[in-house]
């Protein structure tokens, strides 16, 4: 399990790209919902087909985050490391701090701040948590669960229960790594372990509790996605080793991956109301199919060297800077929406494609002054550049 990647690895643009559609995904779902909580209702904007499509798909561009994140620590650690058994956690926990520690801090501040002159939108109702409460939850990873036993709390508050989900795989996947791969058949076992939360994600988000805020944010309902993204990048690693030229030579297959891949996380994103998909979302197999599809994606465009053109570069920067909008992009949205139900001007599509819009600057002023300037000087790196893979985080 050695990696076979350069020294200088590329930026991954089918990834950005995949990242950059799920924050837009996002941001479109958290504008829909404090629009329709103001008491306005934007679902006569489209069809219901792609009103559904544009404004719904929020929580499956968090799926495609965790398996997008799966892939990339994976992959970025046999690049560092040179194979998962040599694995040194304090090394990769100083980088995953660098990169997520100084912009959360900076947010619980901000939020801090405001829940104290109890700024409407950001204070938290004493009924849900004390402020404490909630930066303790926010530090320790588990305002996932916090929300399921008391309630949803205020927005900007509510995006960090998926860092609560990403950060117990960073803890805990170097120490796997360590225990399992060094074992006599350690790579058997470790692919096996993997399997297993694979196993357990479509359960996670339907039988195994009846509390509908823990179905959609549990550990375990997020894992499947994370662990099968660890096994793309294994398969990935395994096949440049044995033919680095798999890209040339199978160009026409991987396009054919690519698109099958492509239409299962369509299916999922439109949700069509056939008995068999129906089916699907009971048991709780959305999610893996979405995962599933999200992996065949980037296995495809990682082995063929997909470069993206002029067209999918806005997209891809909100790929890129993934991260910092997602942390940043509810300040946007809720004083947007303040705004809107205080003036009530204009039509109700340009204030929803001005305030998505609104999310870029501030995501990239807190990207460029901010956050990864902190990040590689916690790294002790070079800057940032484009052969540098270090935002592998929402």
């Amino acid at each position: 399990m050695k990696s076979v990647l350069p020294p200088a690895t590329s930026r991954f643009d089918g990834i950005d790209v995949l990242r950059g559609l799920s924050i837009l995904a996002v941001v479109l779902l958290h504008i829909n919902l404090r629009m329709q909580a103001a008491g306005f209702s934007p679902k006569t904007m489209a069809p219901s087909w792609l009103f559904h499509l544009l404004f719904w798909n929020g929580s499956n561009g968090v799926t495609v985050f965790f398996a997008v994140s799966g892939f990339l620590i994976t992959i970025t650690s046999l690049h560092r490391f040179g194979s998962l058994s040599r694995m040194q956690p304090m090394v990769f926990y100083r980088i995953r701090f660098a990169r997520i520690a100084p912009l959360l801090l900076l947010l619980l501040a901000a939020l801090s701040v405001l829940h104290l002159v109890h700024a409407p939108g950001f204070h938290i109702p004493p009924q849900k948590a004390t402020l404490p409460r909630a930066l303790l939850a926010a530090l320790t990873f588990h305002l996932n669960w916090l929300e399921a036993v008391r309630g949803f709390l205020p927005p900007n508050w509510d995006v960090l229960w998926s860092l609560s989900v990403e950060e117990m795989f960073y803890f805990f996947f170097p120490l796997a790594c360590l225990l399992m791969l060094r074992l006599r058949r350690g790579v058997p076992v470790f692919i096996s372990f993997l399997l297993i939360f694979v196993t357990m994600g479509p359960f996670a988000r339907t039988v195994w509790t009846a509390n509908e805020i823990w179905r959609e944010k549990s550990y375990l309902g997020g894992m499947d996605a994370i662990a099968l993204g660890c096994l793309c990048a294994l398969l990935t690693n395994w096949l440049l080793r044995r033919d680095p030229q798999i890209g040339k030579v199978r160009q026409f297959r991987l396009i054919g991956v690519e698109i099958a891949g492509a239409a299962m996380v369509l299916l999922v994103a439109m949700w069509p109301h056939w008995p068999w998909m129906e089916f699907v979302g009971r048991t709780g197999l959305d999610g893996t199919v979405l995962a599933l599809g999200t992996c065949l994606i980037i296995f495809a465009t990682v082995l063929r060297g997909a470069v993206g053109g002029r067209i999918t570069g806005p997209i891809r920067w909100f790929g890129r800077h993934s991260y910092e909008v997602y942390l940043t992009h509810e300040f946007v949205v809720v004083w947007g929406t303040l705004l809107y139900a205080k003036v009530h001007r204009g039509a109700l599509p340009l204030w929803f494609i001005g305030i998505l819009l609104l999310t870029a600057p501030l995501g990239a002023i807190v990207a460029r002054y901010f956050s990864e300037p902190l990040n590689q000087s916690l790294r002790g790196a070079r800057p940032a550049g484009r052969d540098n893979l270090v935002n592998t985080t929402l």
